[in-house]
């Protein structure tokens, strides 16, 4: 069983930054494909980011595209999602999620990610 716990949520204004943190229970190099998702009031849970962790490859969703950026430290089995330049539209919970089946129907097909984190609340102000 794999746990994921999310931290780094907060309360910035417009513009600023955040850096999000997945921290897995195990290796996350056997749930090769992470992904951060998040949900806005009112709005279903969406795909952020992609990642990899086997070849680092990774996919960014076009809404946050040149702003935000995933990573993973393998050794630490921690993904991260950078997140700069936060816009209002941006407040939402995100989630980290780890599966370990190609996601061949979309990278933020959420039906093949096995293990979700809590979430952790992020917040921008105007």
């Amino acid at each position: 069983q794999v746990q994921l716990v999310e931290s780094g949520g907060g309360s910035v204004q417009a513009g600023g930054s955040l850096r999000l943190t997945c921290a897995a229970s195990i290796s996350i190099y056997v749930n090769n494909y992470m992904a951060w998702f998040r949900q806005r009031p009112g709005k279903e849970r969406e795909g952020v980011a992609f990642i990899d962790t086997h070849d680092y490859s990774t996919h960014i969703a076009d809404s946050v595209k040149g702003r935000f950026t995933i990573s993973r430290d393998n050794v630490k089995n921690t993904l991260y999602l950078q997140m700069n330049s936060l816009k209002p539209e941006d407040t939402a919970m995100y989630y980290c999620a780890a599966g370990s089946r190609y996601p061949a129907g979309g990278f933020f097909n959420q039906g093949v990610y096995n293990y979700w984190g809590q979430g952790t609340q992020v917040t921008v102000s105007s």
